[in-house]
């Protein structure tokens, strides 16, 4: 089947939000062709389980592309309608499955020399979205924070070495209460500026035992039956004759909230997001500093956080990859000043994402070496590369950073 000869009953077993706005621009639709259509669907089918701003992102794309012509869209995807796509994909149930579409089409192009086509056109046709589309207007100041070292005495290195060159590295910094301050301000910024999943903790470890109102909070520790449950799941997959990874991975994608024993009482769109850092993410469901870290990128990637503060705790030790995987230790032996090289790295990630959003010439960062006096901060308005010795509580910092 063509994208032409599309009806709105074949998007019957798409979620409620999914198939009305898909049958909405079944007009569009029909006039795109096979090889960018399903790349759209594997989006839309996914409305419902998706933040508001990437609902708002699928919105804006579907309007920009509403309002040209036939002509005009000819045009725009004169490069995507060119690349040659076998009949075996053009029967293949891609309304339904279109990751999977995607997924078997990606390969196909690789191996008949069509991935570089593929790429310049999908690349061409991200910059003329982007251009159509008018710029997002914050409510305030993007804020991340990232706290490193817990657990650990003294580094043996220096500390912020890639971020210290972008902002101002302090080393009298108070660090009395500094945890409690931090979470503080994402409270604070969570009742100035309320709006769904703007305002994020990432807890490596266990949140605290209480949370505040309009803070999304994701802990390592608290998906703890999770993380087992996947695990035992993985173990179960690979002992299955004739499992590989690439099945595996097919496998891993099929899982759903409810499978690995997530309440339908829950919220629906965070548990999704759960399901997909465990099962996307290398290393998430064993090691909390992979946890927070790609936590803390997708947070960013798919909800734009607005604020979003990173605790990065210590991780197990490295153990032969079958004994991890297996969840046969209960209690590991933790290694603090590993994470903490892990962590120090993690921050820096957390701020190069952050600048991938819009307003980053504006938007602010903080890293802090828990329970020392050792912070940087990246602000407009603060000096580049330079040393300040004014003694300055967590408190403080923010508000310098935020001025």
């Amino acid at each position: 089947m063509l994208p032409r000869d599309l009806q709105p009953e074949q998007f019957a077993a798409y979620p409620p939000q999914a198939r009305q706005l898909a049958v909405a621009h079944i007009d569009l639709f029909r006039q795109l062709p096979i090889s960018f259509l399903p790349s759209m669907l594997r989006q839309v089918i996914e409305y419902d389980d998706k933040f508001p701003a990437e609902r708002q992102s699928i919105d804006a794309e579907l309007g920009v592309l509403s309002r040209l012509s036939s002509s005009d869209l000819l045009q725009r995807f004169q490069a995507f309608a060119n690349l040659s796509i076998p009949s075996k994909l053009e029967n293949y149930d891609w309304v339904n499955h279109p990751a999977q579409f995607v997924e078997q089409q990606s390969a196909y192009l690789w191996s008949t020399h069509q991935l570089d086509n593929f790429r310049k056109a999908a690349t061409e046709y991200g910059e003329q979205l982007q251009a159509a589309l008018p710029p997002v207007q914050l409510p305030a100041r993007r804020l991340g924070i990232a706290i490193v070292g817990q657990g650990v005495e003294a580094s043996s290195t220096p500390l912020f070495r890639n971020l210290r060159p972008h902002g101002t590295f302090f080393n009298q910094v108070i660090p009395q209460n500094g945890l409690a301050q931090l979470f503080d301000a994402v409270t604070a910024r969570a009742k100035s500026f309320p709006s769904p999943y703007a305002h994020w903790v990432v807890e490596g470890g266990a949140l605290p035992a209480t949370r505040a109102p309009g803070v999304t909070c994701v802990s390592y520790d608290g998906l703890e039956p999770v993380r087992s449950a996947l695990l035992n799941f993985i173990q179960g997959q690979i002992q299955r004759p004739g499992m590989g990874p690439e099945e595996l991975r097919t496998r891993l994608a099929e899982l759903t909230p409810a499978d690995l024993g997530i309440s339908s009482t829950s919220d629906q769109v965070l548990s999704r997001f759960q399901v997909k850092v465990l099962t996307e993410g290398s290393g998430t469901q064993i090691f909390s500093t992979t946890f927070a870290q790609w936590t803390a990128r997708e947070a960013l990637r798919r909800a734009q956080a607005l604020t979003l503060l990173v605790h990065f705790t210590p991780r197990q030790r490295q153990l032969p990859m079958n004994e991890m995987l297996s969840n046969a230790v209960p209690h590991p032996t933790l290694d603090p000043a590993g994470s903490l090289v892990d962590a120090d790295m993690g921050a820096y990630y957390n701020w190069i994402n952050q600048q991938r959003l819009p307003g980053a010439q504006d938007s602010a960062f903080i890293a802090w070496f828990e329970g020392h006096a050792q912070a940087v901060v990246i602000a407009p308005t603060l000096p580049r590369g330079v040393v300040s010795t004014s003694a300055m509580t967590l408190t403080q910092l923010v508000q310098l950073a935020l001025a």
